[in-house]
Order: C-alpha cells, then sequence, then structure tokens
C-alpha cells in the first residue's frame, strides 16, 4: 500500500472521528483533567507546558489531516459539479473544471454571467403552496 493512499485512510477516518461529539467530550475531559490537578502541581511551569506542548502539536498535526480531508471533498464536488454541468443540456462546458483557472479568467467568466442574468433575469419564485 503505497504511503499516499494510507495517509488519505488515516486523515478521511481522523476528520470523520474527531468531528463526533465523543471526540469533543473526551477533549473537554482532557481540559477539565489538567485544570483539576494544577493544585497537585502548584500550577508549575511543567504543569502548564503539558497543556501547551500537547495541544500545540495535535493542533500541528491536524491541520495536515482536516486539509487532506478538504482536499478530497472539494475535489469529489468539483468532480459531481462538471458531471452536471456536462450532462445538462443548455449549459456552458467551458465551466468545467473552472477551478482550475486564473483569478483574472474567474472574474470574466463571473462578469459574462452576471451580463447574462442582467439580460434575462430569472422568474421570480412563487411563495410555497401558492400552486
Amino acid at each position: 500500500m503505497a504511503v499516499g493512499h494510507i495517509f488519505a485512510r488515516i486523515a478521511q477516518r481522523s476528520s470523520q472521528e474527531t468531528g463526533r461529539p465523543w471526540a469533543f467530550v473526551m477533549a473537554l475531559a482532557v481540559v477539565v483533567a489538567w485544570a483539576a490537578s494544577g493544585p497537585f502541581f502548584d500550577y508549575s511551569d511543567t504543569w502548564q507546558l503539558v497543556i501547551n506542548t500537547g495541544t500545540t502539536v495535535i493542533t500541528f498535526l491536524m491541520v495536515f489531516l482536516i486539509q487532506n480531508a478538504q482536499n478530497r471533498d472539494t475535489q469529489a464536488i468539483q468532480l459531481k459539479l462538471d458531471e452536471l454541468i456536462r450532462a445538462t443540456e443548455g449549459a456552458h462546458n467551458r465551466l468545467i473544471a473552472l477551478e482550475n483557472q486564473s483569478e483574472e479568467t474567474l472574474a470574466e467568466v463571473k462578469a459574462e454571467l452576471a451580463d447574462a442574468c442582467d439580460e434575462d433575469p430569472p422568474a421570480p419564485l412563487e411563495p410555497a403552496g401558492a400552486r
């Protein structure tokens, strides 16, 4: 198994699990236990260093795990949108993979679409239950 594949699996699983309520409860319990242990360690510098180091390391590692999961989700959404554009009659196929274009191209397309909306404004929405 390639390292990239293993990392992707770990990142996906980690982002799923750390987003669950039990993960928050566990983190809260660690903080409460740390705070409660303060009097036993006379609120020493070492006592403070434990929580500071632990949270810093965990945060540092989570950045990479969450970014990997975010990248995968974004790519999947873009591919689904590209397929919808491709399969929809009348849609502009040049919008496929638009996320890979430059900022200037994005601004041009945005302006073109805004102009098209001004020329042919969408019909007003009907209130719910008006049919």
